[in-house]
């Protein structure tokens, strides 16, 4: 049978339960995702700082990572050929600024113009650009960093994340599409603390001197991210999750959330309809937790369609801001992008193809052994062969085969790095 043949069984099948397949595609083919850069190069970034810290480490030692800016925008045009879908960000943070002249600005000196190249190549392809402050990864972060006691340390974080506003609205005004500005610090101890309030308070003090510089709400959405904790701060970390939506909802940001940023038995889909009802737009960083790590290479797996059913049953696509965030250096790593991203679409497709009305009926007539019969019957029908005619639609292989491209690309262009 013909992959058109496939696809028209799947469309009758789905019709037959008041699903249209073709208002499906088309509605997922209008939906971007932000693809994080940093998984192109095992987040090393163009400053040369060396290796990474503040909570963040990356393993593996796969060849072929990108060592510059053009072969990092090179790796990611080629992922993006292999990712369906119409427009999709990229997801920049500080550390990838462009020096022309070589010489490198420190995190409180960026300027728009050391991000000049990120805004050419973006709109050259029609995309959005969305950016991160960096705060991990350099001297002054040794001992905290928005939280820090020193004043003077502090005053320098606190001038990165106002430069980063800055260079977040140019993001905006330069590409004609919002930019989202994610907050996130590792701040925090390996031990018992003997003081959390402090830490936080000081935390809360630096956040409102950023924001309080004033930017341009129409044109950059910030965001604050939470963590349970990271590498060498077990014990304690600023940011939890209850200090940062706490300060999300008091000072009118957007909440974002990232599903590996939790205690393991924390599910991100049950927070999602509760954040709705008190947010205008909520945000997601993408990713796969494993025991403690929670930057593995986002698959189709429960937790990922789930995710993806509280963002399209609750009508919210318009509102969900959806990002991946993960870096992998064991691996081809054009090829995690890939998967990650068409992991995040087939849940959302799978999301969109369930009779989602008549589940909600179900439950709230109390019909539950129907629903638990229709919840799981949903989940033989063919969306693979809806997944493969969407993909085809948008000019890239839905198979497998889309694999055989990237091991020519490494073949030809990685191996010779």
């Amino acid at each position: 049978m013909t992959q058109k043949e496939l696809y028209q069984i799947a469309k009758d099948r789905y019709a037959a339960m008041g699903i249209d397949t073709e208002a499906v595609i088309e509605k997922l083919s209008n939906v971007g995702i932000s693809m994080h850069c940093w998984q192109g190069d095992d987040v090393k970034g163009f400053e040369n700082a060396g290796a990474l810290t503040g909570g963040i480490q990356t393993t593996g030692n796969y060849p072929g990572a990108a060592r510059n800016p053009e072969e990092l925008m090179q790796d990611i045009d080629k992922a993006f050929s292999l990712i369906p879908g119409k427009k999709h960000n990229v997801n920049v943070h500080a550390c990838y600024g462009i020096y022309k002249d070589g010489k490198v600005a420190d995190r409180d000196q960026l300027k728009p113009e050391h991000f000049q190249p990120w805004v050419d190549f973006a709109k050259a392809r029609g995309i959005g650009l969305d950016f991160n402050p960096t705060f991990f990864s350099h001297p002054l972060a040794e001992n905290g960093t928005l939280t820090n006691p020193n004043e003077e340390v502090r005053a320098f974080w606190i001038r990165h994340g106002i430069a980063c506003l800055r260079i977040a609205e140019y993001f905006a005004r330069e590409t004609g599409y919002p930019c989202l500005m994610n907050i996130w610090i590792g701040d925090g101890f390996k031990d018992t603390p003997a003081d959390r309030m402090g830490p936080r308070a000081r935390y809360l003090d630096s956040l409102d001197k950023i924001l309080g510089a004033g930017y341009d709400k129409n044109l950059v959405y910030v965001t604050l991210e939470s963590k349970v904790f990271g590498i060498g701060v077990e014990s304690f970390t600023a940011g939890s999750a209850e200090f940062a939506l706490s300060y999300s909802t008091t000072r009118g940001i957007v909440p974002l959330m990232d599903n590996g940023h939790y205690h393991p038995m924390e599910y991100v889909y049950d927070k999602i309809p509760a954040l709705l009802l008190f947010n205008e737009k909520v945000a997601l960083h993408i990713t796969r937790g494993v025991r403690w790590d929670s930057d593995h290479v986002v698959r189709y797996d429960d937790d990922t369609v789930e995710m993806m059913k509280e963002v399209v049953r609750n009508d919210a696509l318009d509102r969900v801001i959806l990002s991946t965030d993960y870096f992998d250096a064991s691996i081809n790593r054009i090829g995690a992008w890939v998967i990650g991203m068409r992991s995040v679409q087939k849940a959302l497709l799978t999301a969109m193809l369930l009779p989602n009305a008549q589940l909600k009926a179900l439950q709230d007539e109390c019909r539950f052994t129907e629903l638990m019969m229709l919840q799981e019957e949903s989940k033989m029908l063919p969306v693979g062969d809806v997944w493969n005619e969407f993909c085809s639609r948008n000019g890239v292989i839905g198979t497998a085969d889309w694999y055989k491209d990237v091991a020519e690309y490494e073949k030809t262009v990685l191996a010779a790095r």
